[in-house]
């Protein structure tokens, strides 16, 4: 059904290159080969193929090469990290800092390095790598800490799955389609994700177009989402009964062994 859609979008916008002409800019029509991912109970994560095509209004690229980069966010929100020292050979938390808009996934594919076609303020600009993203600290906080507590959280999630960089990871034929494979591991957070595609040459952004990708549980997971947000007080009465009737079980198979 995405191939369909994108041929009838391919199709219409080619239509309407020679009128838009005047401008110069290429057009992108792009495409995300499933727009709702289902998570179910074993779900193991997916891979999502982001592709689409360049159309060029002036029907020739002028000597223009494009290059391009596509940018997977999933939903963001507010995360305290913690950074833990041992003292007296105890572990335990120290300095904190808090971020108000860090992404839940953040993946990165682009056709070349992104240092070799944009500058680091344009990539800032659109966030364009692990290194750009814009996380939005609270408070006051000294910038080599706040440096750190950025590294401290990338890793984390890059080592989880769940923030990932690939340089040269998009293909481009002709320069004309181009497509990139994104993996979704099984720990995703549910939600909105957008996937932002850039065409960029000679170190400008000409480009850019959005794509957007549902990810929801279905089935009994969900009804637990459910029920978990709209009956807390149950639900965690419920959750504290099973871990007291799993303890006695427990307990009770022990002492007859």
């Amino acid at each position: 059904m995405s191939l369909i859609r994108f041929l009838l979008m391919f199709g219409m916008a080619a239509l309407f290159v020679q009128p838009l002409g005047a401008q110069g800019d290429p057009i992108l029509v792009p495409e995300v080969s499933q727009h709702e991912v289902q998570v179910r109970q074993g779900f193991t994560g997916t891979e999502l193929l982001l592709f689409g095509a360049i159309l060029d209004p002036t029907g020739s690229r002028g000597g223009r090469d494009y290059d391009i980069v596509v940018v997977l966010k999933g939903p963001t929100g507010a995360i305290r990290v913690r950074e833990k020292e041992r003292i007296g050979g105890i572990w335990i938390n120290a300095t904190t800092t808090d971020f108000r808009s860090a992404p839940s996934f953040f993946a990165v594919a682009s056709s070349a390095p992104i240092s070799e076609i944009i500058d680091e303020r344009t990539a800032a600009i659109y966030e364009l790598g692990l290194g750009f993203l814009q996380l939005s600290p609270t408070g006051t906080i000294d910038p080599e800490e706040q440096a750190k507590f950025t590294e401290g959280l990338v890793d984390l999630r890059e080592r989880e799955g769940l923030y990932k960089e690939d340089m040269g990871g998009v293909q481009i034929n002709e320069q004309v389609l181009y497509q990139a494979r994104i993996a979704l591991p099984s720990n995703v957070q549910t939600g909105t994700y957008t996937a932002e595609t850039f065409a960029i040459t000679r170190g400008r952004v000409i480009a850019s177009e959005i794509a957007e990708v549902e990810v929801k549980k279905v089935g009994f997971e969900r009804f637990v989402e459910v029920f978990s947000q709209k009956q807390a007080f149950f639900y965690g009465l419920i959750a504290v009964m099973l871990s007291i009737g799993m303890g006695w079980i427990a307990g009770r198979l022990f002492a007859m062994i």
